[in-house]
C-alpha cells in the first residue's frame, strides 16, 4: 500500500517496539493521525523527556529523574536490606505488594555467556561496594527463574558470602490459583522445597 514518507516512517518507528508487530503499528500510527495534535505532541513530548530527563541512579541504578532516586532518598525504607534485580521494570511489581521496604539495586541485565554477557558488563562491582561499609544485613537475590537468572543468582552468592551478610532468595512455587496438573516439574520442586508451617 502507497502511503506518505512520515505515516511509513511511524509505522517503521512502532514496529521496532517489543510486542508491536507490523499491524499494530499502523493501527497506532492511524489512531494518532485521528487524534488531537495536542495528544500527538504530549506523546513525543513524553517520549523526548526519556532521553533528556531519565538518567541512572548513583547509588542503585535504577532509572530515576533525580539523583540519587526517591528510594534511594527515603530515610523510612530499610537501607540495612538491598534487593537485587535485574532491570529496573522489576522494581514496580515488588513494590506494588506493599511487603518490601528495603532498597534495591538494578544488575542492567543477567550473566549470559551465549550473548557475551559477564559479571563485568553488569552493576556487581557497584553492588559490592555498597556492601563494604558493614551497614546492610541481608541481601534478597530477586533474578529470575531461568538458567541465566540463577546462573547469576550463584555468582552473586560466592561473591557476597565472605561478606558475612545473609543472603536470601525470593520463594518459588505455584502462583495462587494455578492447578497442579498444569504446572511444570521445576515449579513443583521449588513449590515442595519451598513449603511452609501451615
Amino acid at each position: 500500500m502507497a502511503t506518505t514518507e512520515p505515516v511509513a516512517k511511524l509505522v517503521e518507528a512502532f514496529s521496532k517496539l517489543p510486542g508491536i508487530g507490523p499491524k499494530g503499528a499502523q493501527r497506532l500510527t492511524y489512531y494518532l493521525l485521528r487524534s488531537p495534535v495536542e495528544e500527538a505532541r504530549a506523546l513525543a513530548e513524553a517520549i523526548l523527556a526519556l532521553g533528556e530527563k531519565i538518567r541512572l541512579c548513583s547509588v542503585c541504578f535504577n532509572i530515576t529523574d533525580c539523583d540519587p532516586c526517591l528510594i534511594c532518598q527515603d530515610k523510612e525504607r530499610d537501607h540495612s536490606k538491598i534487593c537485587v534485580v535485574e532491570r529496573p521494570s522489576d522494581i514496580p511489581p515488588l513494590e506494588q505488594t506493599g511487603k518490601y521496604s528495603g532498597v534495591y539495586h538494578v544488575l542492567h541485565g543477567t550473566i549470559s555467556p551465549a550473548q557475551g554477557i559477564g559479571s563485568r558488563e553488569l552493576k556487581m562491582k557497584e553492588l559490592l561496594l555498597r556492601l563494604q561499609d558493614g551497614q546492610v544485613t541481608e541481601v534478597i537475590l530477586a533474578t529470575n527463574p531461568n538458567v541465566e537468572g540463577e546462573a547469576t543468582a550463584m555468582y552473586l552468592r560466592q561473591m557476597i558470602q565472605p561478606l558475612d551478610i545473609r543472603i536470601s532468595r525470593l520463594a518459588r512455587g505455584l502462583p495462587f490459583g494455578a492447578d497442579l496438573e498444569y504446572a511444570d516439574a521445576m515449579t513443583l520442586r521449588q513449590a515442595i522445597e519451598d513449603r511452609q508451617e501451615f
